[in-house]
């Protein structure tokens, strides 16, 4: 795998963050009205072009933080951080952050201060229902280049703990791995549509092994179960739930044939559009490379020669 893959991976993040700033919250029938063709800027958060939200900041405090290898505490701090000090910001502020990402901050605040560092692992023992957002899986992707080629029993258990910082419920940890699989299979070069079989097979081979309680597993039918390809466009969502995002990001990817249209018809569908095109453009953008992103939407991008840069230092750690 290239460089310019892994670039791409994470510019796909934030490229495709910035084109949905501007529209988050408005509805579906208000972007049929006037559907995103370009990035533009301000909108929902009056925010420059090019402006990317939480969802990126967080990719990039995990992907510096892996640099030097695997380490909760510091992948922790790095997060506190960015709410705390506007470290990995787009323009040196926060101006979004979902709530249960906030009080998980709060949380991680706590255990550290006390130094409670056992505590970090034990997250994903606590988490409920109500922890199953879409704020883990946002910005999962950097830990693809960490745990690949490791079982996928020891992918999960570490997924889990890297998702459990703020989203502590096995449901949003299991969206992780599967979009997780799907990339690392990407990575090897594969087709995306035999990558996504191939993931189908090995994540149901995994849930027979560990028992996976099917008042869990219902909730990914029409991704595992089912061929997510054939649900109708009606069908997906676009909201803040994980498993809505995640069966968008996974049908917009597989159902469109470039960056450019994954991106815009992620966005043109409403509601979480930053967060929406963020998880689809971080496979998109892994699949295409950087060379796949239309050069004038990069050129617009804040920061982008400290992303490039760190997704080469991320190339040069772990391919």
């Amino acid at each position: 795998m290239k460089a310019d893959n892994v670039i791409g991976a994470l510019m796909g993040v934030a490229v495709g963050d910035a084109m949905g700033v501007p529209h988050e919250f408005k509805s579906r029938s208000e972007m049929r009205k006037n559907p995103v063709t370009s990035m533009v800027g301000h909108g929902t958060y009056n925010q420059p072009l090019g402006t990317w939200s939480d969802d990126s900041s967080l990719t990039f405090c995990l992907a510096e933080s892996l640099l030097n290898g695997y380490d909760l505490k510091d992948i922790a701090e790095k997060f506190i951080q960015w709410r705390s000090k506007a470290y990995w910001t787009a323009r040196g502020r926060v101006f979004d952050i979902g709530m249960t990402t906030a009080k998980a901050l709060n949380r991680l605040e706590e255990i550290l201060d006390n130094n409670w560092l056992d505590e970090l692992q034990e997250q994903k023992n606590y988490g409920d229902a109500y922890e199953n957002g879409n704020g883990s899986l946002m910005r999962i992707i950097p830990l693809l280049f960490y745990i690949k080629g490791k079982t996928i029993q020891e992918q999960f258990s570490i997924i889990w703990e890297v998702s459990a910082l703020t989203h502590r419920h096995i449901r949003a940890a299991m969206s992780c791995l599967i979009y997780l699989k799907l990339a690392e299979k990407l990575l090897s070069g594969q087709d995306k549509i035999i990558a996504y079989t191939d993931m189908q097979k090995e994540i149901l081979a995994f849930w027979e092994e560990i028992h996976f309680p099917k008042s869990e597993s219902q909730y990914f039918e029409k991704i595992i179960q089912n061929d997510i390809r054939n649900t109708a466009l009606k069908n997906i969502k676009t909201g803040g739930y994980v498993i809505e995002v995640l069966e968008s990001s996974l049908w917009f990817f597989l159902n469109r044939n470039s960056y450019k249209e994954t991106i815009l018809s992620s966005i043109n569908l409403g509601h979480d559009t930053d967060t929406g095109a963020a998880i689809a453009g971080g496979l998109a953008g892994l699949y295409y490379g950087l060379k796949g992103i239309p050069e004038l939407w990069v050129a617009s991008i804040a920061r982008m020669e400290d992303i490039i840069q760190l997704g080469k230092q991320l190339h040069s750690t772990y391919i």
